[in-house]
């Protein structure tokens, strides 16, 4: 099996065309007119952007318990395809990820697929049930490592539960990942408050409900000197709080996804649930924001909260279905239609939210390097010129739930590179 490939005339993060030798797993040579050394592969990556390896904060995995909707090996299949050698999976599986053994379990079937690394994150209550705090320290000792804690899918609301958590992690430099969602405010909730919502007659989902819940934890983090990272950022207001808390030097961080910063809450007009998520499409306003608070820096990384669900989950009345949506595959041709195409950022500025960031938030001392001579050799080509509609039954994810069926969408990835080893060469899984 080839060990070495040879990258010519890549654009490094969209600059002047380089060559890249990729040996022994790590970068070994940059520079202009390499010669491939003897059994070495060229993979020719004339008009490529080479990107390093991308790293998700907010992957749901649904393995164990929801087989049905997503596995390990199916989820990271298409999170190779989307240029990902890292990802972190969500604790809301059955059972839940609030043991050493469950995050153990998720790391191993991660290390036996071998498309991209997994990091489990670990919940912050039993069970999610936000009463009593989780084995936090067992899971950080455990062979997952985790640094990551979440109860994504649901909220941490207790404040004194959310202060614990936050202390906690202290000892052993983690970071509580927050669902901001009052429960109370979104009691019933479907969809953006607004006029909107009123008209369509679906329980609206008040901005306050968010805002609220990110306000008080700011304090708290601010007030304990730990760390907090906020999920899925929707509004203009949430922006404009984690912008304030770092301008007064709180270590706090946010993320944004892909369809918040692409798709605006008109789309419930349809009745059609591909379209439901938690927190739910926001107006034009608040996408706007988004994208300018991910510009200056205010929102530090794009996370996909690739949410898979089976057919029946979606294919249903607006009110029954599932909160969730796929993400992997798409996020950069998102990032690239939203932020780089607008002239909002550069490659750059992308690999620096998608890799760098997330990489040091999660931790991870070989992933979101730069790519450099000596670095892992974890590699993204891709093609920005290219055009393509998508089709949801081409995905790599045992589900179907993208909201962007139909739409065209700029670019490609057309190789992915795990510590020197292909996990995609010309856009198809190794």
């Amino acid at each position: 099996m080839t060990t070495t490939y040879l990258i010519k005339d890549a654009a490094l993060l969209g600059g002047d065309p380089v060559d890249l030798l990729l040996a022994d797993g790590v970068v070994s040579e940059i520079g202009a007119g390499l010669t491939a050394p003897e059994g070495a592969e060229v993979v020719d990556a004339t008009g490529l952007v080479a990107l390093p390896g991308l790293v998700d904060l907010h992957t749901h995995l649904r393995e164990p318990g929801r087989e049905d909707a997503e596995t390990v090996e199916s989820g990271t299949r298409a999170a190779a395809r989307g240029g990902f050698t890292a990802v972190h999976a969500m604790a809301n599986t059955e059972p839940v990820a609030d043991t050493a053994g469950v995050v153990e379990q998720v790391w191993r079937l991660g290390r036996e697929a071998g498309y991209c690394d997994v990091h489990p994150v670990g919940a912050v209550t039993v069970g999610l049930q936000g009463q009593q705090l989780a084995e936090l320290g067992a899971m950080a000792d455990s062979a997952a490592r985790v640094r990551v804690f979440s109860d994504d899918g649901k909220c941490v609301s207790d404040a004194v539960l959310m202060r614990r958590a936050l202390e906690y992690v202290k000892a052993f430099d983690g970071v509580v990942a927050q669902h901001a969602q009052e429960p109370r405010l979104t009691e019933g909730a479907q969809m953006n408050e607004g006029e909107l919502s009123g008209r369509l007659g679906l329980a609206g989902w008040p901005a306050v409900a968010e805002e609220a819940v990110i306000a008080r934890d700011c304090l708290l983090a601010a007030h304990v000197g730990s760390r907090l990272h906020v999920c899925h950022v929707s509004t203009a207001g949430s922006v404009e709080i984690v912008r304030q808390a770092k301008e007064k030097g709180w270590n706090v961080t946010a993320e944004a996804c892909p369809h918040h910063l692409l798709l605006t809450d008109e789309l419930a007009a349809t009745y059609d649930p591909i379209y439901k998520v938690n927190p739910p499409l926001r107006t034009q306003a608040d996408v706007e924001a988004l994208r300018a608070g991910l510009a200056d820096g205010t929102i530090d990384i794009v996370a996909t909260d690739h949410a898979p669900h089976p057919h029946e989950d979606k294919d249903c009345e607006w009110a029954a279905a599932a909160f969730g949506m796929l993400g992997l595959e798409t996020a950069l041709s998102v990032v690239q239609a939203t932020m780089v195409d607008t002239g909002l950022l550069d490659w750059a500025g992308v690999a620096e939210r998608m890799s760098h960031a997330p990489a040091r938030i999660g931790r991870l001392s070989d992933q979101g390097l730069p790519l450099e001579v000596g670095a892992p050799a974890n590699v993204v080509l891709y093609d920005p010129s290219h055009r393509g509609t998508v089709d949801p039954s081409e995905s790599a994810s045992l589900s179907r739930n993208s909201p962007y069926v139909g739409m065209e969408l700029p670019g490609r990835v057309v190789a992915t590179f795990l510590r020197g080893r292909p996990t995609v060469l010309d856009g198809k899984l190794q």
